[in-house]
């Protein structure tokens, strides 16, 4: 797997006694950074693939049935 943006970045902080100060400081938000960044390069890739090979549960309607909402009215049925 190739390393991503942030970790080289994080990476040519760690080179020098400031960048491992500020790292130190900022470890907890630099994690999480890279999180966030994976997540949403994984979004990404999965909005672009075609319905049946997207990853993650398959579920099959009936030809004419609505589609799900994608999110909740606020009504109770």
């Amino acid at each position: 797997m190739a390393l991503s943006r942030i970790a080289t970045a994080v990476g040519g902080l760690l080179l020098s006694k400031s960048g491992r100060q500020f790292a130190g400081r900022h470890a907890g938000k630099l994690a999480l950074a890279t999180l966030a960044w994976e997540l949403y390069r994984q979004h990404k890739a999965n909005q672009g693939a075609p319905e049946g090979l997207k990853p993650g549960p398959q579920t099959t309607r009936a030809k004419g049935d609505k589609h799900p909402r994608s999110r909740w009215s606020g009504r109770r049925a």
